[in-house]
């Protein structure tokens, strides 16, 4: 039986703003609405950032709390990811919405260039944001940049730093990154069986008009998708996207075109092994 694609939906963001898509959902009520229109349309995991009344990026655990319990009771199943990304906070900040207990949060293990500074992530910050997931039992995304990435979420699953078995994403795309090249792509995936096994799940990230280029490449090579406006605001070259469920639909249609079902939020769990939702 084909392995079904569990679709990610990242909602926000800390860089789109409503100027570049009126769709961006900033405040909370917005963010869970986006959110259940997404999970409608196939989305099991959403991965979550929260901003400021002046859509500024926030690392407020309130607001974390807030849309947790929003998603919650709206999207009942659906994989909650908070987001630890250097825009939202410096330090510690990065984590102070952990210890509300969400399924997963994204993990960046080493730094790397972005388009205008360096997204700094040193080892004590990623080895305490690590330890706090452990603590919460929260299931790491290894947001893998480049390579090196790959081989360090290895040596911290080793070391007993990450439990169980790592879920990596690749994002390509980033100016100053990892650009997308399939060759590059191919080797990701072959090195995370080699690291992690052949039954190792893994997702993919592309950025702007790579979106749908990552998430082609992904579904047919038998990984996961993550698709949304925090990386894309456009449906097309011509076109805004009009929702964040209109970019899950495509992704959807995407793996129907590849004999994939879209994964439930049940499914997504157990593939993620993560724990069951509370009866």
């Amino acid at each position: 039986m084909t392995q079904p694609c569990i679709i990610c939906v990242a909602i926000t963001g800390s860089l789109p703003r409503k100027a570049n898509n009126p769709a961006v959902p900033i405040t909370v009520s917005e963010q869970v609405e986006s959110t259940d229109e997404a999970f409608e349309a196939g989305a099991s995991i959403m991965h979550a950032h929260v901003r400021n009344d002046d859509e500024t990026p926030s690392s407020d655990p309130e607001k974390f709390a807030r849309l947790k319990e929003g998603v919650e009771k709206h999207c009942p199943g659906m994989i909650i990811q908070f987001s630890t990304g250097g825009r939202s906070g410096a330090g510690q900040a990065r984590g102070g919405m952990l210890p509300l207990r969400p399924d997963m949060a994204s993990l960046s293990v080493g730094s790397n260039n972005f388009p205008t500074r360096v997204y700094e992530n040193p080892p004590d910050l990623v080895d305490w944001l690590a330890s706090e997931m452990v603590e919460y039992d929260i299931k790491p995304e290894i947001e893998a940049f480049d390579l090196s990435h790959i081989f360090q979420a290895a040596k911290l699953h080793a070391e007993g730093k990450i439990a169980a078995t790592p879920y990596v994403q690749f994002v390509m795309g980033v100016q100053n990154a990892m650009p997308v090249d399939g060759l590059v792509f191919d080797f990701y995936v072959q090195t995370v069986k080699r690291l992690f096994g052949d039954d190792a799940p893994w997702c993919a990230a592309g950025i702007g008009r790579h979106q749908v280029t990552l998430n082609e490449w992904a579904i047919a090579a038998g990984g996961h998708a993550r698709t949304g406006l925090e990386d894309n605001v456009r449906i097309d070259k011509d076109r805004l996207a009009p929702s964040n469920a209109a970019l899950v639909r495509r992704t959807a249609e995407i793996c129907a075109a590849n004999d994939r079902p879209v994964a439930t939020p049940a499914e997504a769990r157990r593939m993620l092994g993560l724990r069951a939702v509370p009866a």
